[in-house]
């Protein structure tokens, strides 16, 4: 009678957002101040005030009608004109509105990606660790996801490992950098091998390879590190992106899709697109929101909050013996489980009210993520917690 796999998908939550539940539930029981949730990539740092001004601009300012109404199905023209310019300002590129489709979100932007550019057999090489989603969202679009895990040493990409999986059914590699769940941005040496080999891998298969960079952390980094522009590096990019985490709008559900105006054939990547996003009934981003956008272009919520938080934790983490994965970017920390089995790590750091991710479902074991964008206070009062979670490893309690 029903999608046995979409059941599925409705029964069983995410990993991360069953931890939320749990801390949910653990907050009416204890107090919200007792626990210690770092589940949801949540931002806790407020809008820039630009967001709420606008808002408020459009709404005295503007004909009610056509505020809420329907734009054309890939966003309002203008608007994407509008962000085609800014993207050419920023980082030098040459392109317009055509190369640009509004989405709800980059959830939306990659399924809507998945969707137009997988046939029967394609393969979509995804790297460990990685956002849990994607996996869901690649086999929905019938395309298989394999998994090219990165050097633990750094969580840079494993360029042999990377070549041993590319093969003639490889029709796109995704990025997240900054990344989610470790935080580590990759570097432009990085990008310049990857590209490259994915270069000398269309010519070998003699098809285009698609380079699929999710951006909702592009402008969430720290120290002055600089995260490269993908289209800047290589012809067949499709961008991602989200404001979600850079304006701190989850709830709005509002990005984009960029196809590099130097892709193969980037009206015909158009057309594939919008038939996904027809197909999937993602069309016409929020219209009130599309026109917030062209007055928030380049601001980002309080990042320093966010550093803060990172640089406490960080400190507190290593001097109590965890390893950590240096994140440069996003609110993530990727932190080695003091044992094998991260879920069972986990159940023992819910002990002590800490409310962490295991690593299972990002495609790497042995690991938990923390995300930190939550309130400075928070991270310093679980500060006893961690300690005390290291110290009964140590003292052999577990």
């Amino acid at each position: 009678m029903l999608s046995k796999e979409m059941v599925n998908l409705g029964q069983v939550r995410s990993v991360i957002r069953e931890m939320f539940e749990y801390g949910n539930k653990r907050a009416a029981e204890i107090g919200r101040e007792n626990v210690f949730d770092f589940s949801l990539g949540n931002p806790s740092v407020p809008a820039p005030a630009i967001v709420d001004e606008t808002i408020k601009k459009l709404i005295a300012e503007e004909d009610s009608v056509k505020l809420h109404g329907y734009t054309s199905a890939p966003g309002d023209m203008s608007i994407r004109n509008t962000v085609a310019n800014w993207l050419n300002d920023t980082y030098g590129t040459t392109f317009s509105g055509n190369n640009i489709y509004f989405t709800t979100g980059a959830a939306a932007a990659l399924t809507i990606t998945f969707k137009a550019i997988a046939e029967k057999d394609d393969e979509i090489i995804v790297f460990a660790p990685f956002f849990p989603e994607y996996k869901v969202f690649i086999e929905n679009s019938g395309a298989n996801m394999k998994i090219v895990k990165c050097r633990e040493s750094d969580l840079q990409i494993d360029f042999d490992a990377l070549k041993a999986a590319l093969n003639n059914n490889t029709k796109a590699v995704v990025i997240n950098s900054p990344c989610n769940p470790s935080g580590v941005v990759f570097s432009e040496e990085t990008i310049k091998e990857l590209t490259n080999i994915l270069k000398e891998a269309e010519a070998k298969f003699g098809h285009p390879i698609f380079l699929i960079s999710d951006e909702p952390y592009r402008e969430l980094v720290y120290d002055n590190i600089e995260v490269p522009f993908v289209p800047k590096y290589y012809d067949n990019t499709i961008v991602c992106y989200s404001f979600s985490k850079s304006l701190s709008l989850p709830g709005e559900r509002i990005g984009y899709i960029l196809i590099s105006d130097k892709s193969f054939n980037p009206s015909l990547i158009f057309d594939a697109v919008a038939g996904a996003g027809r197909a999937l009934g993602y069309v016409c981003a929020s219209s009130l929101f599309q026109r917030v956008i062209p007055y928030c272009l380049g601001k980002t919520a309080d990042i320093e909050v966010y550093k803060k938080n990172r640089d406490i934790l960080c400190e507190a983490l290593k001097e109590n013996g965890f390893e950590i994965a240096r994140p440069d970017g996003a609110f993530y920390l990727f932190v080695k489980a003091l044992e094998k089995d991260a879920n069972k790590f986990c159940e023992n750091a819910k002990k002590f009210e800490l409310l962490l991710v295991p690593s299972d479902s990002f495609g790497y074991e042995g690991y938990v993520r923390i995300s930190y964008c939550v309130s400075t206070e928070q991270i310093i009062n679980s500060l006893p917690a961690f300690k005390k979670l290291a110290d009964g490893y140590k003292n052999g309690e577990f």
